[in-house]
Protein backbone atom coordinates (compact mmCIF):
# COMPACT_ATOMS: atom_id res chain seq x y z
CA UNK A 1 0.00 0.00 0.00
CA UNK A 2 1.79 3.39 -1.08
CA UNK A 3 1.28 6.18 1.13
CA UNK A 4 0.07 8.92 -1.05
CA UNK A 5 1.42 12.49 -0.44
CA UNK A 6 -1.12 15.16 1.30
CA UNK A 7 0.07 18.92 0.27
CA UNK A 8 -1.85 21.33 2.68
CA UNK A 9 -2.58 24.48 0.53
CA UNK A 10 -1.08 27.53 2.19
CA UNK A 11 -3.30 29.94 3.93
CA UNK A 12 -4.39 32.82 1.52
CA UNK A 13 -2.51 35.82 1.85
CA UNK A 14 -4.31 38.87 2.73
CA UNK A 15 -3.51 42.01 1.53
CA UNK A 16 -5.29 44.34 3.97
CA UNK A 17 -3.31 42.81 6.72
CA UNK A 18 0.10 43.13 4.89
CA UNK A 19 -0.31 46.81 3.82
CA UNK A 20 -1.63 47.58 7.26
CA UNK A 21 1.24 46.24 9.43
CA UNK A 22 3.37 47.40 7.11
CA UNK A 23 1.90 51.05 7.37
CA UNK A 24 0.94 50.76 11.23
CA UNK A 25 -0.84 53.92 12.70
CA UNK A 26 -0.41 55.84 8.90
CA UNK A 27 -3.74 53.88 7.93
CA UNK A 28 -6.77 54.35 10.18
CA UNK A 29 -9.02 52.19 8.79
CA UNK A 30 -9.72 49.71 5.76
CA UNK A 31 -12.46 47.89 4.07
CA UNK A 32 -13.64 46.54 1.13
CA UNK A 33 -16.28 48.46 -1.05
CA UNK A 34 -17.54 46.92 -4.73
CA UNK A 35 -14.79 44.45 -4.73
CA UNK A 36 -12.07 47.24 -3.91
CA UNK A 37 -10.15 47.28 -1.04
CA UNK A 38 -10.20 50.89 0.54
CA UNK A 39 -7.77 52.40 3.00
CA UNK A 40 -8.49 55.22 4.91
CA UNK A 41 -4.89 57.09 5.57
CA UNK A 42 -3.60 59.47 8.39
CA UNK A 43 -4.00 63.00 6.01
CA UNK A 44 -0.45 63.89 7.39
CA UNK A 45 0.79 60.33 5.98
CA UNK A 46 -0.88 60.01 2.69
CA UNK A 47 2.48 61.12 0.78
CA UNK A 48 4.13 58.01 2.70
CA UNK A 49 1.39 55.60 2.17
CA UNK A 50 1.04 56.45 -1.85
CA UNK A 51 4.98 55.64 -2.22
CA UNK A 52 4.79 52.85 -0.26
CA UNK A 53 2.15 51.62 -2.03
CA UNK A 54 3.82 52.41 -5.34
CA UNK A 55 7.42 51.27 -4.48
CA UNK A 56 6.81 48.06 -2.17
CA UNK A 57 7.60 44.77 -4.09
CA UNK A 58 3.78 43.22 -2.91
CA UNK A 59 1.79 46.17 -4.19
CA UNK A 60 3.56 48.07 -7.20
CA UNK A 61 0.28 50.20 -7.45
CA UNK A 62 2.15 52.50 -9.96
CA UNK A 63 -0.99 54.37 -11.67
CA UNK A 64 -2.69 56.75 -10.52
CA UNK A 65 -5.98 56.26 -12.54
CA UNK A 66 -8.20 59.27 -10.67
CA UNK A 67 -8.44 61.25 -7.77
CA UNK A 68 -11.31 63.06 -6.69
CA UNK A 69 -13.46 64.80 -3.91
CA UNK A 70 -16.64 63.71 -1.84
CA UNK A 71 -18.21 66.12 -0.01
CA UNK A 72 -20.41 65.18 3.48
CA UNK A 73 -21.43 68.16 4.83
CA UNK A 74 -22.53 66.16 8.48
CA UNK A 75 -19.23 65.12 8.93
CA UNK A 76 -16.47 67.42 11.47
CA UNK A 77 -14.24 66.75 8.44
CA UNK A 78 -16.93 66.99 5.52
CA UNK A 79 -14.31 66.47 2.89
CA UNK A 80 -13.19 63.11 1.46
CA UNK A 81 -10.08 63.12 -1.33
CA UNK A 82 -10.29 59.49 -3.08
CA UNK A 83 -6.65 58.11 -4.58
CA UNK A 84 -7.75 54.95 -7.18
CA UNK A 85 -4.71 53.16 -7.96
CA UNK A 86 -3.95 50.61 -10.87
CA UNK A 87 -0.87 48.07 -10.60
CA UNK A 88 -0.82 46.28 -13.65
CA UNK A 89 1.69 43.85 -12.74
CA UNK A 90 -1.09 42.25 -10.19
CA UNK A 91 -4.37 43.29 -12.25
CA UNK A 92 -5.80 44.59 -9.18
CA UNK A 93 -7.14 48.34 -8.02
CA UNK A 94 -7.26 49.80 -4.90
CA UNK A 95 -8.70 52.96 -3.38
CA UNK A 96 -6.86 55.19 -0.89
CA UNK A 97 -9.34 58.22 1.06
CA UNK A 98 -7.92 60.45 3.07
CA UNK A 99 -10.73 63.18 4.96
CA UNK A 100 -10.39 66.68 5.66
CA UNK A 101 -12.84 70.26 6.25
CA UNK A 102 -12.63 73.35 4.97
CA UNK A 103 -9.41 75.18 6.35
CA UNK A 104 -7.28 72.18 6.67
CA UNK A 105 -4.78 71.36 3.82
CA UNK A 106 -3.90 68.24 2.57
CA UNK A 107 -0.63 67.41 1.03
CA UNK A 108 0.19 67.47 -2.74
CA UNK A 109 0.83 64.04 -4.95
CA UNK A 110 2.37 65.65 -7.74
CA UNK A 111 5.57 64.33 -6.35
CA UNK A 112 4.71 60.97 -6.01
CA UNK A 113 2.19 60.83 -8.96
CA UNK A 114 2.36 63.59 -11.44
CA UNK A 115 -0.79 62.45 -12.93
CA UNK A 116 -2.28 64.56 -9.50
CA UNK A 117 -1.49 67.92 -10.93
CA UNK A 118 -4.47 68.88 -12.63
CA UNK A 119 -6.70 66.11 -10.91
CA UNK A 120 -6.02 68.01 -7.40
CA UNK A 121 -6.71 71.35 -9.43
CA UNK A 122 -10.18 69.75 -9.98
CA UNK A 123 -10.90 69.13 -6.53
CA UNK A 124 -9.03 72.59 -5.40
CA UNK A 125 -12.01 73.90 -7.80
CA UNK A 126 -14.93 71.81 -7.06
CA UNK A 127 -15.17 70.88 -3.37
CA UNK A 128 -12.37 74.09 -2.10
CA UNK A 129 -9.79 71.47 -1.29
CA UNK A 130 -6.31 73.05 -1.04
CA UNK A 131 -3.13 71.23 -1.76
CA UNK A 132 -0.23 71.74 0.49
CA UNK A 133 3.00 72.75 -2.25
CA UNK A 134 1.39 71.83 -5.28
CA UNK A 135 3.24 73.73 -8.32
CA UNK A 136 -0.02 75.62 -9.75
CA UNK A 137 -3.14 75.90 -7.42
CA UNK A 138 -5.53 76.93 -9.63
CA UNK A 139 -8.90 76.71 -10.85
CA UNK A 140 -9.31 74.11 -14.08
CA UNK A 141 -12.76 73.68 -14.86
CA UNK A 142 -14.34 77.61 -13.42
CA UNK A 143 -13.81 80.83 -15.00
CA UNK A 144 -11.07 82.77 -13.06
CA UNK A 145 -13.46 85.34 -11.06
CA UNK A 146 -15.80 82.43 -10.30
CA UNK A 147 -17.29 82.19 -6.67
CA UNK A 148 -17.22 79.38 -4.47
CA UNK A 149 -17.09 75.67 -5.36
CA UNK A 150 -20.20 74.33 -7.34
CA UNK A 151 -19.28 70.13 -6.26
CA UNK A 152 -20.27 71.24 -2.03
CA UNK A 153 -23.44 69.58 -1.35
CA UNK A 154 -24.39 73.70 0.28
CA UNK A 155 -23.57 75.25 -3.21
CA UNK A 156 -26.87 76.45 -4.62
CA UNK A 157 -27.88 74.71 -7.90
CA UNK A 158 -28.69 78.49 -9.45
CA UNK A 159 -25.05 79.77 -8.56
CA UNK A 160 -24.13 82.70 -6.75
CA UNK A 161 -23.48 85.10 -10.12
CA UNK A 162 -24.07 84.84 -13.64
CA UNK A 163 -21.78 85.94 -16.77
CA UNK A 164 -22.87 87.96 -20.02
CA UNK A 165 -21.39 89.89 -22.14
CA UNK A 166 -21.95 93.56 -22.32
CA UNK A 167 -22.67 95.56 -25.09
CA UNK A 168 -22.04 99.13 -23.68
CA UNK A 169 -18.80 98.30 -21.32
CA UNK A 170 -17.94 95.89 -24.22
CA UNK A 171 -16.68 93.12 -22.18
CA UNK A 172 -17.99 89.87 -19.95
CA UNK A 173 -19.46 90.94 -16.52
CA UNK A 174 -20.52 89.19 -13.48
CA UNK A 175 -23.62 89.78 -12.07
CA UNK A 176 -25.82 88.12 -8.81
CA UNK A 177 -28.67 85.71 -10.25
CA UNK A 178 -31.92 87.08 -10.75
CA UNK A 179 -34.62 84.36 -11.46
CA UNK A 180 -38.43 85.54 -11.85
CA UNK A 181 -40.60 83.95 -10.33
CA UNK A 182 -41.34 81.83 -13.36
CA UNK A 183 -38.85 80.54 -13.78
CA UNK A 184 -39.08 78.75 -10.63
CA UNK A 185 -42.67 76.72 -11.46
CA UNK A 186 -41.56 73.57 -12.58
CA UNK A 187 -44.71 70.86 -13.60
CA UNK A 188 -42.05 68.22 -15.09
CA UNK A 189 -44.08 67.33 -17.87
CA UNK A 190 -42.52 67.16 -21.16
CA UNK A 191 -42.80 69.84 -23.97
CA UNK A 192 -41.14 67.85 -26.93
CA UNK A 193 -44.58 65.79 -27.41
CA UNK A 194 -44.28 66.67 -31.41
CA UNK A 195 -40.73 65.12 -31.95
CA UNK A 196 -42.20 61.89 -32.45
CA UNK A 197 -45.82 60.86 -34.15
CA UNK A 198 -47.20 59.40 -30.57
CA UNK A 199 -47.54 60.67 -27.66
CA UNK A 200 -45.66 59.64 -24.59
CA UNK A 201 -46.06 59.59 -21.09
CA UNK A 202 -45.46 63.13 -19.40
CA UNK A 203 -46.31 64.64 -22.66
CA UNK A 204 -49.90 66.17 -21.76
CA UNK A 205 -48.17 69.76 -21.38
CA UNK A 206 -47.60 69.46 -25.46
CA UNK A 207 -49.76 70.59 -28.17
CA UNK A 208 -50.73 67.93 -30.33
CA UNK A 209 -49.83 68.66 -34.47
CA UNK A 210 -52.66 69.05 -36.34
CA UNK A 211 -51.43 67.10 -38.81
CA UNK A 212 -49.31 63.92 -38.78
CA UNK A 213 -50.09 62.53 -35.25
CA UNK A 214 -51.23 59.20 -34.45
CA UNK A 215 -52.29 57.72 -31.14
CA UNK A 216 -50.43 54.93 -31.45
CA UNK A 217 -51.54 53.43 -28.06
CA UNK A 218 -55.29 53.68 -29.14
CA UNK A 219 -54.72 51.92 -32.59
CA UNK A 220 -53.18 48.86 -30.77
CA UNK A 221 -56.29 48.63 -28.84
CA UNK A 222 -58.10 48.45 -31.49
CA UNK A 223 -56.17 45.35 -33.26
Amino acid sequence: MTEETVIIPEPEFDFAAYVVEKLGDAIESHYVASDVITFVAKRDAIISVLEFLRDDAVCEFKMLVDLCGADYPDRIERFEVIYNLLSLSKNARIRVKVNTDENTPVPTAVGTFSAANWFEREVWDMYGVYFNNHPDMRRILTDYGFEGHPQRKDFPLTGYVELRYDEERKRVVYEPVKLTQDFRRFDFTSPWEAMTDMQLPGDEKAMRPERGYRDLRAEKEVI
